[in-house]
């Protein structure tokens, strides 16, 4: 994506209305309030946890990013900010870890050792609220012009997904498969598992 298309996503997006999938996540955290954003973009999943007394550490592998959300959060110690990619980000131990149409462009080569690192980094009965891009998403298609927008794509079936989750209670899953248009009026299809799950404890993974 070009530079002017990054700002107006962020500008689009940074007072966006929290997901139900995120609330709902935060009424299962058990423990300490502290949070993993991974690609926080212009930082709205951030203002949210803020409001819920989370500590947050946020990272996004796009420059702007990180600059709109410090100074969004420049008074805010609690908010950790650093630009960084799924697989250099140091997780810290979290509660919750939300990842939200982000987990999209992380290259497949690297997603078995991303994902490891964001279970290990989950307490106990931890959170992960995220989503996965499905086979049937206009961006796994053929016609996706991933030169134009993003060249890493990671596309998960339903399957593979479970299979990931192995280790996790599912508390919510839910399969996106509808049609309409992009925000700046572009057709897309729309195939996302949204899914908020709880990392099991040592003795019931036995």
């Amino acid at each position: 994506m070009s530079t002017r298309e990054i700002s107006n996503y962020y500008d689009s997006t940074e007072h966006s209305d929290t997901r139900e999938d995120l609330i709902f996540a935060l009424s299962e955290v058990k423990g300490r309030k502290i949070a993993v954003d991974c690609g926080c973009g212009a930082g709205s999943d951030i203002a949210y946890l803020r409001s819920n007394d989370f500590t947050v550490h946020a990272f996004d592998i796009e420059n702007e990013s990180i600059s709109r959300c410090r100074k969004r959060f420049k008074d805010d110690e609690q908010v950790i900010l650093s630009r960084d990619s799924f697989n250099t980000f140091n997780y810290p131990e979290s509660s919750l870890v939300v990842a939200d149409a982000s987990l999209f462009f992380c290259p497949e080569k690297d997603f078995e050792s991303v994902w490891l690192k964001i279970t290990n980094s989950l307490t106990e009965s931890g959170i992960f609220c995220g989503s996965f891009l499905g086979p049937k998403d206009t961006m796994a298609g053929p016609e996706y012009d991933k030169e134009a927008f993003w060249s890493d794509t990671l596309v998960m079936n339903e399957s593979k997904i479970r299979k990931h989750l192995s280790n996790f209670e599912l508390l919510k899953w839910t399969e996106h498969d509808l049609s309409g248009e992009t925000t700046d009026g572009a057709p897309h299809h729309w195939h996302i598992f949204s899914i908020v799950a709880r990392k099991k404890s040592k003795s019931s993974s036995r």
